[in-house]
């Protein structure tokens, strides 16, 4: 999964720092936190496709962040960081609910072999794409889209696009970034084209696509998923 969001939670500046410069060379982008209280503010509200997280943290520690991310449904792929090597700690991270476990020392190239592995198997798997989302449910495994258990006939292009946007509500995408993660890096297709496939998608989504409640126009930056209603 090319050009994910990761949340790196990590309280010693200088290892914060070597992993979010290799990760961002691996072509990932990063939210970064140095304290419990921060990854928890930044996991809720961006919705990261993967969290690298520390154990020992300032405020909440990394095991009870994944234990509290669990119970309330946020099910990114968490990979554990950690000095401590004893065999029980690695049998309490995981029960707690991290995917995987790297311990202190590491090398930064194996963390970035370790993420790739993990994105490629919780997002093959499709995981977190079925959870619903103001009534709509995304499935990337077959990709059916219904929305209040009434299935929305889309074509290719408009389920890509509705899947990128509904996989981090909230969040505002650009025309130019939603060309190169939907379409492409090669893509020769100017903003037109996302215009086009939003008014499309309102068509078929909404119950008034001239007064959309699902995907949001941000004037003069691009679209969003609303948030989950309050």
């Amino acid at each position: 999964m090319p050009n994910a969001a990761i949340l790196v939670v990590e309280d010693d500046p200088l290892i914060l720092e070597t992993i979010r410069r290799y990760l961002e060379h691996a072509g990932h982008r990063c939210h970064c936190a140095a304290d419990g209280w921060e990854a928890d503010r930044l996991a809720l509200r961006h919705r990261p496709d993967l969290v690298v997280l520390d154990w020992m943290l300032p405020g909440v520690d990394g095991l009870a962040l994944c234990e509290r991310w669990r119970k309330g449904e946020y099910f990114a792929p968490v990979l554990m960081l950690t000095a401590r090597t004893e065999e029980d700690h690695r049998v309490r991270a995981l029960a707690g609910g991290a995917d995987d476990y790297l311990d202190k020392p590491f090398s930064a190239k194996e963390l970035v072999a370790r993420v790739q592995a993990l994105l490629r198997r919780a997002y093959a798997s499709g995981y977190r794409d079925c959870s619903p989302k103001n009534g709509l449910l995304v499935d990337r495994n077959t990709r059916q889209v219904q929305l209040h258990g009434r299935p929305i006939d889309l074509r290719a292009r408009e389920f890509d696009l509705l899947a990128q946007l509904a996989d981090h509500p909230g969040r505002v995408y650009s025309r130019d970034e939603l060309l190169e993660r939907v379409w492409g890096y090669d893509f020769e297709g100017g903003h037109r084209t996302i215009d086009v496939h939003v008014r499309k998608l309102r068509e078929k989504l909404e119950p008034d696509p001239t007064r959309p409640v699902y995907v949001l126009t941000v004037w003069g930056v691009g679209y969003k998923f609303a948030g989950p209603p309050r």
